[in-house]
């Protein structure tokens, strides 16, 4: 198949990385400068440098040029790799109705809204879905086995990436809750830097397995509220996700939890981090959704009261272990 990734940040780079070896792909960035180093050294020293990439992928800065890879047929396929912030823009780009797939996780900062939402704004006739999972880019670039979901309404499309996707060391679930493995994607982003700062403060693995089970419930929670399955949230992109971004050292999300803990102000931590936590911007949307909807997380409350001053790790800790005695649920 003929396959255009838009967006060479780790995970784009990852996956073009990965399906090369069996199809024809063609990677887009869209700084021209960062392409041409691409091509030189065939490595993407900002953001993924621990991986050669294959002679048989082309790397682009010409929009055209990618369009015209993923025109829609049954032997091409389009996917959208950047973080939630380019979504829009990069859908709205597309020039025609074709089926795509995005990995972007996140609510968008704003409008607090999922992928499938800002698809539907701005190509709302287009077959569309997520890719989604646990999943760290490194580990999928090294051929690492791994587990992914793809969730779309339209069959053919999710056929096609079944398709496409499914190999070796990629293993490639479908999923019809769009809904559901948008907002797992999204939440654990932010559940992720909850668990970070919590092992920050070197409190155990007690702790840890708690206010990950907790923060599970105030996902499905929101997830439901918004019209997704609560089986999704113990699948892949649910727990798995979850598990994997809160307690695996390449979670960038996680990195910054322990950096806060460690009294670090945001916009340091941020600054060395040098890529996108998603659960930085996502953090504030996903409670404003869920006040909106009568939700009750206050995990992600304290999260949000960390990462905009308000109050400090140990303190946002203090106010979850002092919340009143209750059913679980």
């Amino acid at each position: 198949m003929k396959i255009a990734i838009l967006g060479a940040g780790a995970w784009g780079t990852a996956l073009a990385i990965a399906l090369a070896a069996r199809h024809d792909v063609l990677l887009w960035a869209r700084d021209a400068a960062q392409a041409g180093a691409m091509r030189r050294t065939r490595r993407n020293e900002r953001y993924l440098p621990e991986a050669l990439l294959p002679v048989a992928l082309r790397v682009e800065d010409d929009a055209g040029a990618a369009h015209a890879h993923g025109t829609p047929g049954a032997d091409a396929l389009t996917i959208v790799a950047t973080p939630m912030a380019g979504l829009r823009a990069t859908l709205a780009a597309l020039p025609d109705a074709r089926p795509v797939l995005w990995l972007s996780k996140g609510f968008e900062s704003g409008t607090g809204a999922l992928g499938h939402e800002i698809a539907r704004d701005v190509r709302p006739d287009a077959p569309c879905g997520v890719l989604s999972g646990p999943s760290f880019a490194l580990e999928v670039a090294r051929g690492q086995p791994t587990a992914l979901v793809a969730a779309c309404t339209d069959a053919a499309l999710a056929a096609q990436a079944m398709r496409a996707l499914h190999g070796d060391a990629l293993r490639v679930y479908t999923s019809t809750d769009v809904v559901g493995v948008e907002v797992g994607g999204a939440v654990k982003n932010v559940l992720a830097i909850a668990v970070g700062a919590l092992d920050g403060m070197q409190l155990g693995l007690n702790a840890r397995a708690a206010l990950i089970t907790r923060g599970l419930a105030e996902m499905a929670r929101l997830g439901v509220a918004l019209g997704a399955r609560a089986e999704t949230f113990m699948g892949l992109s649910g727990l798995g996700d979850l598990v994997l971004t809160a307690t695996g050292d390449l979670s960038r999300n996680r990195r910054t939890g322990m950096r806060l803990a460690a009294g670090l102000p945001l916009a340091q931590v941020l600054s060395e981090l040098g890529h996108v936590a998603e659960g930085v911007p996502s953090a504030p949307m996903v409670l404003a959704r869920a006040r909106a909807l009568g939700v009750e997380m206050p995990i992600t409350e304290c999260v949000v009261d960390v990462l905009q001053g308000r109050a400090t790790v140990p303190q946002a800790l203090g106010r979850l272990m002092a919340r009143e005695a209750r059913a679980e649920g």
